[in-house]
């Protein structure tokens, strides 16, 4: 009874973790455990869970993926999207195998979209979203590099496959971004964020490409009960399929080891490979379980392990003040190159692996790529947290946001920070000063040039000096100078955005701008309470807000950053606030609009609100599926909220005709 007892608990704490994890990893784009810890953790459960015999609601075990978000319309699937069973055994591919013909492919790391096409046309595209229930994301997919809008199969098509971000491309867009705290983590988070974009404009610049790697449904098409003539179909409508090998048990081995001397140069990001039966009745003759079908099995690479020693944590700040933990330990070698060090991530990640100094861990490639630490062989659990920043020697400190702990510097005045900062002043979205790259800035800060915002706009006074540094001259002086005089005109938000106050980006500073109609002396005044009540200002960003400005230095150097530049001002048309007072609620896809954003910013010109959720004051809810049982639906209908189309809406309060 007691180890019943203490099974029973194990399993709760071991729900919890994996669900946060999960919840992190799908939901918000943030990783707080390694892939590696959450398959430990998930065999651990499905061990325990087949000695008891109980299954905990919300078990990983029986439900798969994330929560669909509310930016996007939900549709449900026909039939449910199952997470595959898996394995690391080679042995074990051959053994499920057995005497039949399988194909092997890569398994994709990026998102799972499924497409329906009818009468030749792509009808619409659904994420997998919790695997019962996905996002419709028609739009984004229609620009995707490589989908097809059209094909020649007439009937209806259904056909599943991953859209991925290759690290090529990943590496081409981050490169563009100048504040390296910007910058994406790796090419599945910023595909996710790119399929699931409200503007596809955006999805189209991210060169966002899909491979399919399932047929679910051709209407009228006689495959001859072979997996490969579905893909052969597929090939043959347009459609890039994934890449694949036909196998038996005589070969499989050899084609593993094959797709494994591959996957460190192959540009499309994969964890692992997938292995299909070729016989579709065969296949459909297994079933499946709760979780898993059987017709086909996951290998994840059997990540290649070294033992070493940990030397040091090296500390690393940046420009928010988050200090990161990167482990250093004696060089090692790992999938053909030299490793000695790997991110910890945050504090929380350190800690749950009881580091310290001359500690022997193991070492690993994530996805045969990315360095991590898999396990403290030594647990001594001695590594000491600084208290002081590594750069300007102030206080630091441990804070937790999101339940994930992270190290942080609280000195305004770190130098590390002003460079990150200064970085982000000059940048495409702030300032935009062209010739002041993060490499530029950091010499002239060390040069003692630059110490506040409004330094820059006075770098004439060492002409001589930056003529004479290294990799500068005349023409460079002066294309610097040229981009700073330019830069003298601009725009509120984006002067507010340069400042970089915490969570305060680009959109939120115009949402802020805009509340207060361009009125500086009305914004840096303003309270939490008036933030707050803001569509979109919360109460943390608000606080960010006031305390920034309620900071006497900040405030002085704002002051004196104001004498350097010339607000260009929106103007405002006064005759045209048709929708003073009222509020509004805009949810689904639009047709008119490139997105909700477009037509939000539209509203709010015209002195309108948009709120994010149904409520007795909204005027109407624009929603273009109003037949639709979403909850803001169904809460427009409580209230006697009327529920119009987006082309209603346009011809009744803007006034507009629709074409």
């Amino acid at each position: 009874m007691e180890g019943n007892s203490e099974s029973l608990h194990k399993m709760k704490e071991l729900v919890r973790k994996l669900r946060e994890a999960s919840r992190a990893y799908y939901a918000q784009d943030r990783e707080i455990m390694s892939n590696l810890e959450y398959d430990r953790l998930c065999d651990e459960l499905a061990a325990l869970e087949q000695e008891t015999g109980l299954v905990l609601a919300g078990s990983p075990t029986i439900t798969v993926g994330y929560e669909v978000v509310d930016e996007l319309p939900k549709e449900a699937h026909e039939s449910p999207m199952l997470s595959l069973d898996k394995t690391k055994e080679r042995e074990a591919l051959r053994d499920w195998l057995g005497d039949k013909e399988g194909l092997l492919s890569w398994k994709l790391d990026g998102l799972t979209i499924v497409l329906t096409y009818q009468g030749g046309e792509l009808l619409k595209a659904v994420t997998r979203g919790n695997g019962e229930v996905g996002e419709v994301i028609t739009n984004n997919a229609k620009v995707f590099k490589n989908v097809p809008l059209r094909i020649k199969h007439q009937g209806e098509l259904i056909l599943r496959g991953e859209a991925v971000i290759t690290y090529q491309d990943f590496e081409e867009i981050n490169s563009h971004i100048e504040d390296v705290d910007a910058k994406y983590k790796n090419p599945r988070n910023l595909c996710s964020g790119s399929v699931r974009q409200l503007n596809n404009e955006i999805t189209a610049e991210r060169n966002v490409r899909f491979y399919a790697f399932s047929l679910v449904k051709a209407e009228g098409v006689d495959f001859e009960n072979s997996r490969e003539k579905q893909f052969e179909f597929l090939s043959a409508q347009g459609f890039d399929v994934v890449q694949y090998l036909k196998v038996n048990a005589e070969n499989i081995t050899d084609a593993v080891a094959d797709y494994e001397e591959r996957v460190t140069s192959y540009d499309v990001p994969s964890d692992g490979l997938v292995l299909t039966y070729d016989d579709i009745a065969y296949g459909r003759s297994l079933g499946r379980t709760s979780k898993f079908p059987r017709d086909s099995i996951a290998f994840k690479w059997a990540d290649e392990m070294r033992e070493t020693t940990l030397k040091e944590i090296e500390w690393s700040p940046s420009r928010t003040g988050l200090i990161n933990p990167v482990a250093i330990f004696e060089p090692v070698e790992l999938e053909g190159t030299t490793v000695s060090r790997a991110s910890v991530h945050n504090i929380s990640i350190l800690k749950s692996l009881k580091l310290g100094i001359g500690d022997r861990i193991t070492v690993y490639k994530a996805n045969m790529i990315i360095p991590q630490i898999a396990e403290n062989l030594t647990g001594s659990d001695t590594l000491e947290i600084p208290d002081c920043c590594p750069v300007c020697g102030r206080k630091a400190q441990v804070r937790a946001v999101n339940e994930v702990q992270s190290l942080y510097c609280i000195n305004p005045d770190c130098d590390a920070k002003k460079i990150k900062s200064f970085t982000l002043f000059v940048s495409r979205d702030a300032m935009n000063i062209d010739g002041l790259s993060e490499a530029t800035l950091e010499k002239f800060i060390g040069k003692g040039f630059i110490h506040q915002y409004q330094d820059m706009f006075h770098l004439d006074r060492y002409k001589a000096e930056i003529v004479a540094m290294e990799g500068f001259g005349e023409r460079s002086y002066k294309k610097l100078i040229d981009g700073i005089e330019k830069a003298r005109d601009v725009e509120l938000p984006k002067l507010i955005y340069s400042l970089g106050i915490a969570n305060i980006g680009l959109a939120n500073a115009k949402v802020i701008c805009r509340y207060y109609k361009y009125d500086i002396d009305a914004m840096r005044h303003a309270t939490v309470e008036e933030l707050s009540e803001i569509d979109g200002i919360g109460e943390v960003i608000a606080q960010a807000f006031v305390d920034y400005f309620s900071d006497e230095k900040n405030s002085e150097q704002f002051d004196n950053l104001l004498q350097e530049v010339r607000i260009v001002k929106e103007e405002i048309d006064e005759a045209g606030q048709t929708l003073a007072g009222q509020t509004f609620v805009v949810t689904g896809s639009l047709s008119h609009f490139g997105s909700r954003t477009e037509l939000k910013d539209l509203i709010e010109k015209k002195g309108g609100k948009v709120a994010g959720s149904v409520s007795a004051k909204t005027v109407c809810l624009i929603n273009n599926d109003a037949a639709s049982n979403s909850s803001k639906n169904k809460k427009a209908k409580e209230l006697n909220v009327p529920i119009l189309t987006e082309e209603q809406f346009m011809t009744e309060y803007l006034e507009m005709e629709v074409q």
